[in-house]
């Protein structure tokens, strides 16, 4: 069915764009420092974002993010039909990651931290799965990060999927998206980790509540968990509006001034 189309490619895409970058996290926090440092983890998330997009893009468009999702659906430019099979497609793919992660590393989440799954603290692990902030951010700040990090993100991905534009050659799409995320994570990651993306923030929260690290995911950093939910939305729809304001409706000028002119005019998908 069109359903199952859509929904086994995310669910294998997205699995595999979270073990990358879950397990560069476990790798850098279980091993003390010893076994990498924060631009593993950058450079995981960004090598499984590459992954990602190449497993399931020629079939579903690679949408990774809810919130890059949603805003394709307000713009128009996928039907809101189609909306609850990606997302349960991406959130199947996060959860399944997070437990593949959880098994992988077991050994070493018991031997860290005594068997006391933690969320704050010394020996804490639950930002292995999801985001947190920083002791010093506050609520607001927290939320206007994630808000900017993923303004960056939708600009960057329409950069380069513009074909009115300056669009990037066919082929390189996934890796400079990659190279998009690995950019935030080293620029916008010390507030909160950048999450800037439900898909890749809630289901592992939700697997962690699970597995032994309780209810505390969710009241931890002042009720932090609905801000990764909201704020990516947000500022995915206000990248959009950047991009529409500064530069498509720019092209478009440029575009119907060729036309009238008689000049030709570059083809566009």
């Amino acid at each position: 069915t069109a359903i199952t189309l859509i929904l086994a490619p995310l669910f294998l895409s997205f699995s595999v764009h979270q073990v990358f970058g879950l397990s560069s996290a476990a790798q850098v926090v279980l091993g003390r420092g010893d076994f990498g440092q924060q631009l593993s983890v950058n450079l995981g998330f960004g090598i499984g974002v590459t992954l990602g997009i190449h497993a399931a893009g020629g079939i579903s468009g690679a949408h990774l993010n809810a919130a890059i999702t949603i805003t394709h659906c307000i713009l128009g430019n996928l039907p809101w039909r189609k909306l609850p099979a990606y997302v349960i497609g991406q959130f199947l793919g996060s959860f399944t990651a997070a437990a593949t992660v959880f098994g992988f590393y077991y050994d070493a989440l018991y031997n860290y931290s005594s068997g006391h799954f933690t969320v704050t603290g010394p020996n804490a692990t639950a930002s292995i799965f999801s985001t947190y902030p920083a002791p010093y951010v506050s609520l607001l700040g927290g939320f206007f990060s994630e808000f900017v990090a993923t303004v960056m993100l939708i600009l960057g991905i329409l950069v380069i999927h513009d074909e009115k534009n300056n669009a990037a050659l066919k082929g390189t799409q996934a890796m400079l998206t990659g190279i998009v995320v690995l950019g935030i994570g080293l620029g916008m990651g010390m507030n909160t980790g950048y999450a800037i993306n439900p898909s890749r923030d809630l289901p592992p929260r939700i697997f962690t509540a699970i597995a032994g690290w309780g209810i505390d995911v969710f009241t931890a950093g002042h009720h932090w968990w609905w801000v990764p939910l909201t704020a990516p939305i947000l500022g995915s729809l206000a990248g959009a509006l950047i991009y529409k304001l500064f530069i498509d409706f720019h092209n478009q000028s440029v575009l119907e001034s060729g036309n009238e002119k008689g000049q030709p005019v570059l083809e566009s998908s």
